[in-house]
């Protein structure tokens, strides 16, 4: 099953994604988010009637609008830690980024000035939790897991690397694209390519089986630093094939369009406007 979180006319709405072009609201739930805090949120979503809505692909929203917390995981690939000169993790690097930054799968990201010097691509496995999870052990991991869905996580190297705290370099306002749709987890297999083109040049490629901590490890030690709740995204990090440690370096310029894509659970693809 597929969710989205789709812009109407009459606002935002949750809907069961029929097609690439057709959903069912799900009435009462104006998002994916507010659907997920229902502890039957999966029988409610595939229970919805009515005929199904067209869309176009402009008009999905974020699928989960405003994450209470978004935890997203640094240097999780074995092939771009061996690219950024580092050493193989004992433990998950954590930073946050704020809801703040989140927009559509097909928006456009338009970039500030003071913003546009080192913009890099970051492709991304994202992780939406299902129910609440509080110091949950690895084994059991998964049950708390709603489903997945593709991260565009827009990169300000500058503004990264200007202290050892990642975090202002990860959150400019709207320049994360979110989407397409949540994939429930009975409907997807982690293992296929995750893919990131900039422009038509496919620029990052790894298999999404290929993380040194996997979703479930993952929640195992979140969840005994602080509970994760429903809706809450974790993301789960980017592979080889960056910018930054390309030499020379390369980086996002005006026009230029971001695209990622994940073996079964779809493609968002931003264009990038400078202001």
């Amino acid at each position: 099953m597929r969710l989205a979180t789709l812009r109407t006319g009459e606002g935002l709405k949750a809907v069961r994604v029929e097609s690439d072009t057709t959903a069912v609201v799900i009435e009462g739930y104006p998002c994916v988010g507010t659907l997920l805090q229902e502890d039957n949120w999966k029988d409610v979503a595939a229970a919805a009637e009515g005929e199904p809505v067209e869309f176009a692909k402009e008009d999905l929203a974020p699928v989960v609008p405003e994450p209470k917390k978004i935890v997203c995981v640094g240097l999780n690939y074995a092939n771009h830690i061996k690219e950024m000169g580092r050493d193989l993790p004992k433990y998950p690097t954590l930073f946050v980024k704020f809801a703040d930054a989140l927009t559509g799968p097909y928006d456009d990201v338009v970039v500030p000035e003071w913003g546009t010097a080192e913009l890099d691509w970051e492709g991304e496995l994202a992780v939406v939790i299902g129910k609440r999870a509080r110091r949950v052990v690895k084994e059991d991991a998964d049950n708390y897991i709603a489903g997945y869905a593709v991260m565009n996580d827009y990169t300000q190297r500058d503004y990264q690397y200007r202290t050892l705290q990642w975090h202002q370099g990860k959150s400019l306002e709207k320049s994360a694209g979110f989407g397409p749709w949540l994939t429930t987890t009975d409907a997807w297999n982690r293992g296929g390519e995750l893919a990131t083109y900039l422009n038509e040049e496919k620029v990052q490629t790894t298999p999404t089986d290929d993380l040194v901590f996997n979703p479930a490890a993952l929640i195992e030690y979140i969840s005994h630093i602080y509970p994760l709740n429903p809706g809450d995204v974790l993301v789960t990090g980017t592979p080889g094939g960056v910018g930054h440690a390309r030499d020379p370096k390369r980086y996002i310029g005006d026009s230029d369009t971001v695209a990622v894509e994940i073996d079964g659970l779809g493609r968002i693809e931003n264009k990038t406007v400078f202001e």
